[in-house]
């Protein structure tokens, strides 16, 4: 299978490597946590047209679930699997990869098959998140808003 062998490079890549180290250091740090999740939706808002749209969707739930963690609102994730979102948000976000960004049309290959082989490792743990989240909030296309409440409720 040629996504897996391309998963398989990315993740032996120096690259990659380089992401894992940052993301432990970007767990223990909001501003970081922050920074990297204004970086990721930045450019996944440049991938326009209905074939990303199931990637900036999943892209969109990994910033929302980093965001959750980075506040205090959400810390029921496992260690792992907080440091592979990092990772690969890192990774996202990184001109310079396994394939670079500026090839024309391959540069987001890698990129784009890291996120799905995400997505489908650690399913689990985003369908407990989305749970949690339920009526929290309000997802569009380019942002996330916590819902108002109305007075008097908790």
């Amino acid at each position: 299978m040629a996504n897996g062998s391309l998963i398989s490079r990315v993740l032996g890549s120096l690259f990659f490597r380089r992401a894992n180290l940052k993301a432990v250091r970007y767990a223990r740090n909001s501003k970081s946590l922050f920074s990297l999740i204004q970086d990721v939706l930045s450019k996944s808002g440049g991938l326009s047209g209905s074939n990303f749209k199931l990637v900036r969707e999943e892209l969109s739930l990994l910033t929302r679930m980093v965001r959750a963690y980075a506040t205090g609102d959400y810390r029921d994730i496992p260690w792992k699997t907080l440091v592979s979102i990092i990772a690969v948000l890192i990774y996202f976000v990184s001109p310079i990869d396994f394939i670079p960004d500026f090839l024309p049309v391959v540069g987001i290959t890698d990129d784009i098959a890291l996120v799905l082989w995400l997505v489908s490792s650690i399913r689990k743990d985003l369908e407990k998140f989305r749970h949690w989240e339920g009526p929290r909030v309000q997802v569009t296309d380019a942002s996330v808003r916590p819902k108002r409440e109305s007075v008097g409720q908790s």
